[in-house]
């Protein structure tokens, strides 16, 4: 082989080299930037945090909320923050969806039962995840009755908003059950420095867009959208402004979309990345839904365990590069 040919030779083979070895971009789809998907808490990409924070409101689907002038500060956060444009909710009705947010699986727990499902959830979620890992947590809920109340539904507070109160890890710990706390003790626990480090936030049904404002018997779509902002303004805003923000994490979501809304099981709803440490403005067109939220919420807090389908849902490690 003469000179000319063996240096051609060489350079293809050293190419073919390169490639040999992992050249290639890695793959965005499952686990993302975060690997294989089923292991540890920290990908690449992803914050740690001190403070985790996930509000859910309910029942309207994306074109609902986004753009719509009876919702000046939500939008407000979604233009100053993260927001997912291709997100979905797994199932109709409710509860599913609150399922698969804290244990990675909706229908697969409650089956064709839906909202009238009794529990126990005796599946890996959460709270097991948490309290393995040592993490403290938290379910503020409006109008809950009194500590640890796991019981069915009583004035504007109803059960299956509340997942926490379906399972075994809670209902078999009195240490536990007493985390289920009234939303009013967020504040306290905002003033006085005790805040959780996963932290679940639900209004009741006058406040997060379910029914009417509290003594309106009938209302528009709009009044409901319009005082739901209100209570977001009045409750959550003093949060993100608080110095126990600056090194923390909230997303607010929907639990499903309008009931027209079949897309992908429960349709097409707006979800908010806000964090400081987050992209200022930036909007994301991967296809996510509850369980990537799920496996954020998880990671960003370095816990290992991803319950059920959170161990292969697609990371939104975009919301931070």
């Amino acid at each position: 082989m003469n000179l000319r040919y063996w240096t051609l030779f060489s350079a293809i083979a050293f190419a073919a080299l390169l490639c040999a070895c992992g050249g290639g971009s890695p793959s965005q789809a499952g686990g993302g930037s975060g690997g294989s998907g089923g292991n540890g808490g920290g990908s690449t990409g992803i914050p740690q945090f001190a403070h985790v924070f996930i509000l859910v409101e309910e029942n309207h689907s994306y074109s609902d909320v986004i753009g719509n002038s009876n919702m000046p500060y939500l939008n407000s956060l979604g233009s100053a923050y993260g927001l997912a444009t291709q997100y979905f909710a797994d199932a109709h009705p409710s509860l599913p969806n609150y399922f698969t947010l804290t244990a990675g699986a909706g229908t697969a727990i409650t089956g064709t039962q839906g909202d009238n499902y009794p529990g126990p959830v005796t599946q890996d979620n959460l709270v097991r995840a948490l309290t393995s890992a040592g993490k403290s947590w938290r379910f503020y809920g409006e109008a809950l009755p009194q500590i640890g109340y796991t019981g069915p539904d009583t004035g504007l507070y109803v059960h299956r908003h509340n997942p926490f109160s379906y399972l075994s890890d809670v209902l078999n710990s009195p240490v536990q059950a007493a985390n289920l706390v009234p939303f009013t003790q967020l504040s306290s626990d905002l003033s006085s420095g005790t805040l959780p480090m996963y932290a679940f936030i639900v209004p009741d049904l006058s406040n997060d867009a379910h029914d009417c404002p509290s003594g309106m018997p009938t209302c528009t779509d709009a009044q409901k959208l319009a005082n739901a902002d209100q209570w977001l303004k009045n409750n959550i805003d003093p949060l993100i402004k608080s110095s126990a923000f600056q090194n923390s994490l909230l997303i607010i979501t929907f639990d499903e979309g309008d009931a027209s809304d079949p897309a992908n099981g429960g349709g097409h709803v707006a979800t908010l990345i806000i964090s400081p440490k987050a992209k200022a403005g930036y909007q994301s067109t991967t296809l996510y839904q509850h369980e990537s939220t799920l496996r954020l919420t998880m990671k960003a807090l370095g816990v290992p365990d991803l319950p059920g389908g959170a161990a292969t849902a697609p990371d939104m490690t975009e919301f931070f590069q």
